[in-house]
């Protein structure tokens, strides 16, 4: 599953399937706030240019 281009906001479901992690680990991320999200209620959503900034910050040189 990729991430649509068009969207703006992902759930950490959907990032989780589409870089081959744990929905765990996602959530984590969020808590230790190396990915920023915004919180709805109970859910969380991630706004697509925060994830290309964890992205880029976790490339490897």
């Amino acid at each position: 599953m990729a991430l649509q281009c068009d969207k703006l906001f992902f759930t950490p479901k959907e990032i989780a399937q589409t870089l081959q992690l744990n929905v765990l680990t996602i959530y984590g991320y969020v808590k230790s706030k190396k990915l920023t999200a915004v919180k709805f209620g109970r859910s969380y959503r991630i706004d697509k240019r925060d994830l290309d900034i964890f992205i880029k910050a976790n490339k490897t040189k």
